[in-house]
């Protein structure tokens, strides 16, 4: 797995990759923080971090490498 800092996540594989190697990522509405943390779980509609479920087709996904 070798994504960057910042790369937006859109792909199942994007996230499944996240979960297995424990990388965090940051959740945007828009342009405003909304949370950080690992990929608990995912499915084609959402994703959870946090124990929250976030909508795929209204946040985005950001990965944090190193963080």
């Amino acid at each position: 797995m070798s994504y960057a800092n910042g790369q937006k996540l859109t792909k199942d594989k994007h996230f499944q990759d996240h979960i297995d190697a424990q990388v965090p990522i940051q959740v945007y509405d828009k342009q405003i923080h909304q949370d950080i943390g690992k990929v608990e779980s995912f499915c084609k509609q959402f994703v959870q971090v946090n124990q929250v479920l976030y909508n795929r087709r209204r946040f985005q996904f950001i990965s944090r490498p190193g963080y």
